[in-house]
């Protein structure tokens, strides 16, 4: 196969790499000990775990997102090579 013909360039699979790492660290900053029916833990409420946790995993799927969108330059200039 042709380089020409792939959706994605090495930039875009690194973005899709740190998004999906970011995410990752968000889901670890969600982690933490839970509630039973004897004892209640209160860190289940803190905002690591309710405001910045959330937040990271956010950041992660828009840097996915970008990933998945963004063109490749190798295919911007094709495109504009062919509209001259």
């Amino acid at each position: 196969m042709d380089k020409k013909n792939f959706a994605f360039d090495k930039t875009n699979f690194i973005l899709l790499a740190a998004g999906m790492v970011v995410i990752i660290i968000g889901f670890l900053l969600m982690t933490g000990p839970g509630s039973t029916e004897i004892t209640f833990e209160p860190d289940i409420f803190s905002v690591r775990r309710i405001k910045v946790a959330p937040l990271v995993c956010f950041l992660g799927f828009i840097f996915m997102i970008y990933g998945i969108l963004r063109k490749p330059k190798s295919i911007q200039n094709n495109n504009n090579n062919s509209r001259e």
